[in-house]
């Protein structure tokens, strides 16, 4: 039983309980980005398997986030008004369903449907997670928390990339039993450790949130909840989702095609392609979590200027390694975790700022909408660069260039966010 003190608990109580929500969220979230890695590693069996071009597998992973995107913006509304965990566990074991029948399937149509469905529950997941971040944290630490549990983006990766990479290689079919049993780990995770909140703790919380934010005027307390249209009148949302939707061109057009540039441009196996990938995870997941560090104390209020320079290095890192990288594998390498570095930087960037200039009552709402346009990008980032790649009979150089294009524009549009909006409609 938890120590109290006068029907509340301790300090370290609380420590311990803030402690085992991070870690439940980011085992789920782990698992997560596992998912999105491991993919483009087992399409290239079941392209070999199945007699799938670039373009095909291209829609195998591009349907994925279509379903992604559809469900972001209900899930959200739903986390806002019945709490995050209901939708964290309902979102993760929908996907490990899932997960279990692709592997089980053959066929192109059969893995754009299971795909699009794993894309449904994940759907849930990020804005879920935000909105449990801002039910169980003070303001002054959600934006060094949500990078911190960003930062799994890493550690799935290199699950992804190790794990996944060995499973693949020996049965991709077996990886995606394992995968599933990885999701059922994590619900009962999050169903033990992450905490559900409804009326006098969510009174409390409103409480404590005015507090945190200066407000004094108790009245607020009592206002009505902003509605979903509210949110997307929010100037800044619309400009966020958008300025996701080209860093998510860019990052999940690397995501999907790295291990096939790799592997045919240099000539490697699979599961040395996937290793290589392996160490790169180690540099996004170090870039996520200082990312939170820096974003909260070197660049607090200069985000603006913090994600427009992160894209615009990004882009020419990008340039340089589709022309200089091919002629070394190490300096591939040298290239790829500098991209990393930086790119995850710009993205944290985009996904924590909303924590500071939003309402922390439309915070679910709002990452949904923004997150969504980050999912759209994943959707038209793999048939995008797929087609490309098959049109240019097999060269990577114009689908590179494409997504260094997208990661300018992404600079382009940050440009008209507006901070000091803080509340919606505006």
């Amino acid at each position: 039983m938890a120590e109290t003190v006068e029907g509340k608990p301790t300090a370290d109580t609380a420590k311990r309980g803030g402690a085992m929500i991070v870690v439940s969220l980011m085992a789920g979230y782990s698992v997560v980005y596992m998912d999105k890695s491991m993919i483009s590693l087992a399409i290239m069996p079941i392209g070999k398997q199945f007699g799938l071009d670039t373009g095909q597998t291209g829609l195998i992973m591009s349907f994925f986030f279509l379903g992604y995107a559809l469900m972001q913006i209900p899930c959200g509304w739903l986390a806002d008004r019945i709490g995050a965990k209901k939708v964290l566990v309902g979102s993760l074991a929908f996907i490990a369903v899932f997960a279990f029948l692709f592997g089980a399937m053959g066929g192109l149509i059969l893995f754009i449907v299971m795909r699009f469905c794993m894309g449904l529950g994940h759907g849930g997941y990020p804005p879920s997670v935000t909105k449990s971040i801002a039910e169980n944290f003070p303001l002054k630490k959600r934006t060094f928390v949500q990078s911190l549990i960003l930062s799994t983006s890493g550690i799935g990766g290199i699950l992804a990339f190790t794990l996944g990479g060995v499973l693949v290689d020996k049965n991709w079919r077996l990886a995606y039993a394992v995968l599933g049993a990885l999701y059922l780990v994590s619900v009962i995770l999050i169903w033990f450790f992450v905490p559900s909140h409804g009326g006098a703790a969510e009174e409390e919380r409103k409480a404590q949130a005015e507090a945190q934010a200066g407000n004094t005027e108790a009245a607020k307390a009592d206002a009505p909840k902003a509605s979903f249209k509210d949110v997307i009148k929010n100037r800044n949302v619309i400009v966020l989702f958008i300025a996701m939707l080209f860093i998510n061109v860019m990052l999940y057009g690397q995501m999907s095609w790295m291990p096939t540039y790799i592997k045919t441009t240099f000539a490697l196996s699979t599961t040395k392609a996937a290793l290589v990938l392996a160490f790169n995870s180690i540099f996004t997941m170090l870039a996520t979590i200082f990312s939170g560090s820096l974003l909260s104390k070197l660049f607090l209020g200069r985000e603006r200027m913090a994600i427009i320079g992160s894209c615009l290095i990004t882009a020419v890192l990008i340039v340089v390694f589709i022309f200089v990288g091919k002629s070394s594998l190490v300096i591939s390498m040298v290239l790829l975790a500098l991209m990393s570095l930086v790119s995850m930087f710009a993205f944290t960037g985009i996904f924590t700022w909303p924590h500071k200039i939003m309402n922390a009552e439309i915070i679910g709402s709002s990452i949904a909408v923004i997150n969504t346009g980050g999912t759209i990008g994943g959707f038209l980032a793999p048939t995008i660069l797929g087609n490309m790649v098959k049109s240019a009979g097999g060269s990577f150089t114009g689908a590179f260039l494409f997504i260094a294009a997208m990661t300018v524009l992404c600079a382009l549009v940050v440009l008209f966010v507006k901070p000091e909006l803080t509340t919606a409609g505006k």
